[in-house]
């Protein structure tokens, strides 16, 4: 496995590398969701670039920036284990050089949920993916479930763009008792960490409604904010959205999303899950 550090050392070992090339865009501290992303691109590529980069841009000014959990010797060693070919590390100044000053937006998809409460959010994200992109030239880009919105969007930005990307969206890993795995649940304590399963508990209640047949998003999501009241935890969003464009969705017809935000002690965690009329939703309590 190689480390490279530099655009130009990329592209240069790239040149001669074997295709297809699968993407796995991370910022690093991997965890089991991570590590399945590798192996995804690992069983359908000849060469697997991962890029270990914690991107400022997609962080507020009062978000975890500062905090945000780094362990570069171990993620190297992980991404060795599970067959990783370059391990693409750059620094910020590699990736934002002085001047840089474009950005890359995708509109409507990015105003709800997540948008809107992390003004600013996606812009980072696309932008830095838009690049990372650009730099490695990938035949595939492999991305988590847990990150419903930014999989959507992602998808759009290479389709309006044109570009020659195909978009694999994993499925999200989780914890035995169903906690979604998060690079953040390192900041909960023993007693916050109990509490965030309510996010999962909450899913599954959800999906326990439509399985009895109740479509309706008011009955939905008092069912799976119950589950949150239980543990004392008022999310940002508990919402339910069209699986295809994000808009509000009444009830349960065909795949319908159902997606939640909150924060439970120092950190913020997201989950969601796919509800659908025809088929039982699998639980998120299953890891």
């Amino acid at each position: 496995m190689k480390v490279i550090r530099t655009i130009a050392e990329l592209r240069r070992e790239l040149a001669g590398a074997p295709r297809p090339v699968g993407l796995v865009p991370t910022m690093g501290f991997f965890h089991d969701g991570h590590l399945s992303l590798m192996r995804a691109a690992r069983a359908a590529n000849e060469t697997v670039v991962v890029s270990l980069f914690v991107n400022p841009t997609q962080f507020g000014p009062n978000e975890d920036l500062a905090t945000y959990p780094r362990d570069e010797q171990r993620d190297l060693a992980l991404a060795q284990a599970e067959g990783v070919d370059i391990v693409f590390a750059p620094s910020v100044e590699e990736v934002y050089p002085d001047g840089f000053s474009t950005t890359v937006e995708v509109g409507e998809l990015t105003e709800p949920l997540d948008g809107a409460a992390r003004p600013g959010h996606f812009k980072g994200v696309t932008t830095v993916v838009t690049k990372l992109l650009n730099m490695v030239g990938p035949d595939a880009a492999y991305f988590g479930q847990k990150d419903a919105q930014q999989a959507l969007v992602i998808r759009h930005l290479v389709r309006d763009l044109n570009m020659p990307v195909r978009i694999e969206v994993c499925p999200t890993i989780r914890e035995a008792d169903g906690l979604a795995m998060s690079s953040r649940n390192a900041y909960l304590n023993e007693e916050e960490r109990r509490r965030a399963v309510a996010l999962s508990r909450a899913l599954r209640a959800a999906e326990q409604t439509v399985e009895r047949g109740d479509l309706d998003a008011e009955a939905v999501i008092a069912a799976a904010r119950q589950e949150l009241d239980e543990a004392g935890i008022d999310p940002e969003y508990l919402e339910l959205r069209s699986a295809t464009d994000l808009t509000p969705a009444a009830r349960v017809n065909g795949s319908t999303l159902l997606a939640v935000a909150a924060r439970v002690g120092p950190a913020r965690l997201i989950d969601n899950t796919m509800l659908n009329t025809t088929t039982k939703s699998s639980s998120p309590t299953r890891p």
